[in-house]
């Protein structure tokens, strides 16, 4: 299995029926403002460099965002945050992210979601999160030079400490709790890493203040550091 193949197959998904329902319905009935678009309408893939040393992971595609444009974080408000912050910080060769061939690039990066069709009301129910588990932990197996995983959100990051224990990395008891800029290192599977956390550059977070840009720069700040690091990851 590569990368490539991986993300064919999930966006052929059609195992979760209320999902499929939703994000089709959305499609077929548009935002006015989106009415003279096609509208991707499946599961969005994942994308970005496949020898990616930092992982981002989201919750799930928007409804008239990535699953309008099929791209993950483009064409909605949260994405326009997280490229600037990405391109600001040497992740992404430009700042925007308006739709597939757009013209961006991620550098040393993968993007991806929890779950990846768009959910009603953008709340993925546990069994919803869990059939899409299986998805996340083939790809974190195809991406041997992963050191550092950023999760937007505590759904992210819960999701990815569940996907890692069911592969049977150690986690630590008690589970390490999510914040801002909260830090964790991880090991399985012959290798470690760093699980980073950052508050969703949501409308609820950025638009209230509880997520600044110079919050967000942080978050990226500390990954590159992270990856500078000249550790090895040496297993005890």
């Amino acid at each position: 299995m590569t990368v490539d193949r991986l993300q064919a197959a999930i966006t052929a998904c059609r195992a979760c029926p209320r999902l499929v329902a939703w994000r089709e319905q959305i499609a077929k009935e548009k935002r006015a403002s989106f009415r003279d678009e096609d509208y991707w309408g499946a599961p969005v893939p994942a994308f970005g460099d496949p020898a990616a040393r930092l992982l981002v992971v989201g919750l799930a595609p928007a409804a008239h965002g990535a699953n309008r444009t099929g791209r993950m974080f483009t064409g909605d408000r949260s994405g326009d945050w997280l490229f600037r912050a990405l391109h600001r910080a040497g992740f992404a060769n430009q700042p925007t992210s308006t739709g597939r061939g757009d013209g961006l690039e991620l550098h040393d990066t993968w993007i991806t979601a929890a779950v990846r069709c768009a959910p009603p009301a953008n709340r993925p129910t546990p069994e919803e999160r869990a059939t899409c588990a299986d998805w996340l932990a083939q790809e974190i197996a195809l991406l041997p030079d992963l050191r550092v995983v950023v999760a937007l959100g505590g759904f992210g990051w819960d999701a990815f400490l569940r996907v890692l224990e069911g592969r049977g990395w150690k986690i630590p008891r008690p589970k390490p709790a999510f914040g801002h800029l909260a830090r964790v290192e991880l090991a399985g599977e012959g290798r470690r890493l760093w699980l980073v956390g950052s508050y969703h550059p949501s409308q609820q977070n950025t638009f209230t203040g509880r997520l600044t840009e110079e919050m967000f720069d942080a978050v990226w700040s500390e990954a590159a550091d992270l990856l500078a690091y000249d550790g090895r990851f040496q297993l005890e």
